[in-house]
């Protein structure tokens, strides 16, 4: 009868603890086209591991609650308002404030963490424990009950593994040099976008310029065309048509105006910084630009390869398959190792060993009574696991492979990206050079035209599609040369050498 009640109270807690996950349905959804109202706080916040409030008949929106703990807006980055910040103060400034920097930092401590674990094998393992008990021995007809408590502390050490410790910690600290590569990649990545940014962000404000000298221009043609019109020499479709470029060039302006405030905020967001954040930024739009920015491919490559961070990384990959190959090789090999362990048992309780929890090791051989120690050393050798090892093998071979031909690939891929910077670069600097003569030429056929119209010996048409050829060439100049800036700057990346602000 006690066996009976015992299976029937097993059987029925059982049931209780599949009922617990089952009914954790209630948290989904109750629908699939209805939305989805969770409990929440007084403050918004929403309630885990609690059943949805009943779903209202008109509840027919997917809008979530609002968290008012969420409502508290980043603070703008304090900078000295009145002071202009040149490139390389901004991208000091990013360098500590992007979150992306801080997480390759992170991903670097946490490798150099996991090489520090993968050394610790070489030492041995001390696990101090102290248990109490009640324990309840039957035997016909007499029943035999026990109470105590047992403390232990038990040695573990592997003395000798053919290598296979320093395979795997010679894997974790090539996987160490990685991060750490990484993290100077991402420092170079920032430079880079925050540069690119920077150049965008002084091209929008030249075409703020020449969008606002144009619109002058255009007014110089609308006052010679109104003073001819007061002369009686005018018409009215002249004035018509001056007051149509004048227009014209104001909501240029406008437009201008708009994309230079996008630039701001992207320079802002390539930063990591709140684009609540005022800054002064620096014009660059006085640096000279010369031919010799584009070097010679070859060299250039020859120069980078050997310090590209993805290359030395995929190379560091390399070399940690091969330790893991070796690691998994002498998983073929005996261990040698010895143990210990020493306790005292109080009491009347008799068991043989303690249950290991966590990573904690479990504790056997106790004594019934007092004091007990034991010391052994033996050679542990592997006969047969189905294979296990064999696949492990081969799956760190496979990998061995993959990263010789992702290595090969790397490289081939860091010389594409580097003849494709240079000529990217070789071709906005050719770019800047043709504009810029197309610039003073529009100039100077805007002026022929202004005089010839004032004159009254052109027409309004020629001074007012010279107005607008001078602004095309304007932007097109002071395009290529953010082009031709960010450029440079690629190539620098592409070389790995970016890792400071462009000079």
């Amino acid at each position: 009868m006690r066996r009976l009640n015992a299976l029937v109270a097993l059987v029925l807690l059982g049931a209780l603890l599949a009922g617990c996950a089952s009914s954790a349905i209630e948290m989904a959804p109750e629908q699939p086209d209805r939305p989805w109202t969770p409990a929440t706080t007084s403050a918004g916040e929403i309630i885990p591991d609690e059943k949805p409030p009943p779903l209202q008949p008109r509840s027919d929106t997917f809008v979530l609650p609002s968290n008012t703990a969420l409502a508290e807006l980043p603070p703008p980055l304090e900078l000295d308002r009145d002071k202009v910040y040149s490139l390389a103060e901004l991208i000091d400034i990013a360098q500590s404030s992007n979150p992306s920097t801080r997480r390759a930092w992170n991903a670097a401590k946490e490798a150099a963490l996991a090489a520090g674990i993968a050394k610790t094998s070489y030492l041995p393992r001390v696990t101090a424990t102290a248990v109490g008990g009640w324990q309840m021995l039957q035997s016909t007809p007499a029943v035999e009950t026990g109470r105590g408590t047992i403390s232990s502390v038990s040695v573990q050490w592997l003395l000798f593994d053919f290598g296979q410790r320093a395979a795997v910690a010679e894997a974790a600290s090539q996987g160490s040099v990685i991060a750490n590569i990484g993290f100077t990649a991402a420092h170079q990545q920032l430079i880079h976008e925050v540069s690119l940014a920077f150049y965008a962000n002084s091209a929008a404000r030249a075409r703020v310029g020449n969008v606002s000298q144009s619109l002058k221009n255009a007014q110089y043609v609308e006052i010679a065309a109104d003073e001819r019109m007061k002369k009686g020499i005018g018409t009215v479709v002249e004035v018509a048509q001056a007051h149509q470029a004048t227009a014209q060039a104001r909501l240029g302006l406008v437009q201008a105006q708009g994309v230079a405030q996008n630039a701001y905020l992207g320079l802002l967001s390539a930063m990591g910084v709140s684009p609540r954040t005022e800054i002064r930024v620096a014009d660059v739009s006085d640096r000279k630009l010369t031919p010799a920015l584009a070097d010679s491919v070859d060299r250039v490559i020859s120069e980078s390869l050997v310090r590209r961070p993805d290359i030395l990384a995929a190379y560091a990959a390399q070399k940690a398959s091969l330790a893991n190959v070796v690691a998994a090789e002498t998983d073929f090999l005996p261990k040698v190792f010895i143990a210990s362990t020493g306790s005292y048992n109080s009491g009347t309780v008799n068991i043989s060993g303690i249950p290991g929890i966590g990573n904690l090791s479990s504790v056997s051989n106790l004594s019934g009574r007092g004091y007990g120690a034991t010391l052994l050393a033996g050679v542990a050798f592997p006969i047969y696991d189905a294979g296990e090892r064999d696949a492990l093998l081969k799956q760190a071979e496979a990998r061995m492979d993959s990263a010789k031909f992702t290595l090969a690939q790397t490289r081939d891929e860091a010389v594409r990206q580097i003849v494709l910077a240079n000529n990217g670069l070789r071709t906005s600097l050719s770019a800047h050079k043709a504009s810029t003569a197309l610039s003073s030429a529009a100039q100077t056929t805007f002026n022929a035209a202004l005089t010839a119209y004032r004159s009254g010996v052109g027409p309004i048409t020629d001074a007012i599609s010279a107005q607008t050829a001078i602004l095309q060439a304007r932007n097109a100049s002071s395009d290529a040369y953010s082009i031709a800036l960010a450029a440079a700057a690629t190539l620098a990346l592409s070389t790995g050498s970016l890792g400071a602000a462009p000079p």
